[in-house]
């Protein structure tokens, strides 16, 4: 027992430790930002599916870029974006797009696999694309993935309007002038690179709990336009650089902490929203009473 809890949380040189990872933590805040945001369109846009279905194409390419020394942001970035494309323009509709998603997933999932096999490197740094990793975010890396976010970040801010519009009721939008179609690949674009980003921290299993959960557990308390994406991005740094705090001394990887971080935040979500539900269906039943 005592060698499992010292594998889970080891404080032992703790502060020269978080000395260490300065980046980490900055690039699980930048992370958090972008993608507690991106969250909400993707709850508002049912692609909780087709997430997991980018992050897997995300590590094929990710573990491409590996093998063949073009980069892993490189290649995970590549990835995403191509996923991201064939679901925007090929599904229109949720059941098409789902279907999309579902032949993308294994495909993807098993040429990453091929890649990291024929990988003669570490066998940590191969792990490290499934589960995350956070003692490899350097400068440069970190620089890209502030570079990505913040275009995942601005580009949503642009087109925040008549994306909320869009994704609230499409055939309204498309009928009063809004560009429908190239709204939704447009987002499709930004959510790839969110994905390729949110990789390099969490990795391609577990990308979930940073683009859906935050979100979700949002969505459970609040219907308001401006405190759902404040809480979304609110919970997303919780979850991220709380997981990251917390593996600091761990011999695990990171994402068994952000993913149960972001777990626990979402049930709490979900027991303070049925109880304000069961309160106000009281007070109606109270005041409806003669």
């Amino acid at each position: 027992m005592n060698d499992w809890w010292s594998a889970l949380f080891d404080f032992s040189d703790y502060g020269a430790l978080l000395a260490l990872l300065h980046n980490s933590l900055l690039a699980g805040a930048v992370l958090g930002i972008a993608g507690g945001l991106i969250g909400v369109f993707v709850m508002t846009r049912d692609l909780a599916f087709a997430v997991h279905g980018i992050s897997e194409l995300s590590f094929a390419g990710a573990a491409a870029g590996l093998l063949f020394g073009v980069g892993v942001v490189e290649g995970s970035v590549i990835g995403s974006v191509v996923a991201a494309l064939i679901i925007g323009l090929l599904g229109a509709r949720a059941r098409e797009r789902n279907s999309i998603t579902a032949v993308l997933m294994p495909f993807g999932l098993g040429l990453g696999i091929l890649c990291l096999a024929l990988y003669p490197g570490r066998a940590s740094t191969k792990f490290g694309l499934l589960t995350g990793q956070i003692v490899a975010v350097d400068d440069p890396r970190l620089g890209a993935l502030a570079l990505v976010c913040g275009i995942v970040v601005v580009g949503l801010l642009v087109m925040w309007r008549p994306l909320s519009f869009a994704s609230l009721d499409a055939d309204v939008a498309a009928a009063r002038g809004v560009p429908v179609r190239a709204i939704s690949i447009a987002f499709m674009l930004l959510l790839g690179l969110a994905v390729a980003a949110s990789i390099q921290i969490v990795g391609a299993l577990l990308v979930l709990s940073v683009l859906v959960t935050p979100a979700a557990a949002a969505l459970r308390i609040s219907s308001s336009p401006l405190w759902v994406p404040l809480l979304s991005m609110g919970f997303a740094l919780v979850s991220l650089v709380g997981g990251i705090l917390l593996a600091l001394g761990a011999s695990v990887p990171i994402s068994p902490y952000v993913t149960t971080i972001s777990f626990l935040i979402w049930v709490v979500c979900v027991l303070v929203g049925r109880r304000r539900r069961d309160r106000r269906t009281l007070e109606v039943r109270e005041v409806a009473a003669p």
